[in-house]
């Protein structure tokens, strides 16, 4: 589960973020491409715009869901 102590600076203000146990597996951006970017420097993905939509808080649910490392956080449950 991922942790909001860890959760990276890259990430836009809001309730969903990426921590710092990321792996850079790209899952994230090929599954929401709107929501998660690419830190090229670090080497991890973080959320680049928080959802609006309940279709986008759907999508990043399921991608929070599905990630390998349990690295996609939700600090408003």
């Amino acid at each position: 589960m991922a942790s909001l102590s860890d959760r990276l600076p890259q990430n836009q203000p809001g309730v969903y973020y990426v921590d710092s146990t990321c792996i850079d597996c790209d899952q994230c951006r090929v599954s929401a491409p709107d929501i998660f970017a690419r830190d090229e420097d670090a080497g991890v993905s973080y959320v680049q715009r928080q959802p609006v939509s309940a279709e986008e808080i759907a999508q990043i649910e399921e991608v929070l869901a599905e990630c390998a490392t349990d690295s996609i956080g939700n600090d408003g449950v």
